[in-house]
């Protein structure tokens, strides 16, 4: 029988080995995707979110304090299976992927960034992602001021043109919302074994290979800075959120 719900069949994998340098002076030694917000490890908000809309298979890509992401989470959230790649040294986000791509199974992955959320409909990028035919999507979202994040700019059909770097003046447009839909493919090309960063190494080189950016209007909040993760808890009291039991 056909699963009613697609999604269940996509594999997801959670970048979350980053070393959190910019957070210490407010989390300490702890990592910053098991920082508490709202009495929750940050990483429970986004597997909330998961298992709404009906993912079932979570690989987590872990690194830093490994142990201790492990213990926060365990092997389970509510619906979600959760398991774990770890990596042997320092990756970036591009390398903790290609290395994780084992447990990945099936032709195509979604791809979160660990410490950040966007309340995007997943399943809508889903589909747009597949009406694309694109091997390589990003879930973009607008802001006001892109200075921190860098713009991405697209063209009228959503394909991908121009990684912008980040700028002072405040400037308004697109950027990425933390959310990858990749084919498996795309993930193989990723050179294995080496320290390699998504944003700066590789996915630059995709422009003009079918890369899109799919544009949503969605919440949006990192926990990069001590700034933005102290708003952490009023982001996700608005959102109205609660466990997944």
């Amino acid at each position: 029988m056909t699963n009613p719900n697609p999604l269940a069949e996509i594999p997801v994998a959670i970048l979350a080995g980053g070393l959190g340098m910019r957070l210490r002076a407010a989390i300490g030694e702890r990592p910053k995707v098991v920082a508490e917000v709202n009495g929750r490890p940050f990483l429970a908000h986004l597997l909330d979110q998961l298992a709404r809309f009906g993912f079932r298979d979570v690989v987590l890509c872990v690194g830093w304090q490994a142990d201790a992401v492990e213990a926060a989470l365990g092997a389970s959230h509510g619906p979600l299976r959760l398991r774990y790649s770890r990596e042997p040294e320092p990756l970036g986000t591009a390398g903790a992927l290609r290395l994780a791509l084992p447990l990945l199974a099936g032709p195509a992955v979604m791809v979160l960034n660990g410490d950040s959320f966007c309340d995007a409909d997943l399943a809508a990028a889903w589909a747009w992602h597949r009406a694309q035919r694109s091997p390589a999507t990003l879930v973009l979202v607008e802001m006001a001021d892109t200075s921190r994040y860098g713009r991405i700019e697209i063209d009228a059909g959503g394909a991908i043109c121009r990684f912008v770097e980040k700028q002072d003046g405040g400037t308004p447009g697109w950027i990425n919302a933390g959310i990858y839909l990749l084919g498996r493919s795309r993930i193989e090309s990723i050179a294995p074994g080496r320290a390699l960063s998504l944003e700066r190494d590789v996915l630059p080189g995709w422009v003009g290979t079918g890369l899109m950016g799919h544009r949503v209007q969605a919440r949006f909040i990192d926990i990069g800075t001590p700034q933005s993760y102290s708003a952490a808890s009023r982001f996700f009291q608005a959102e109205g959120g609660g466990p997944i039991e």
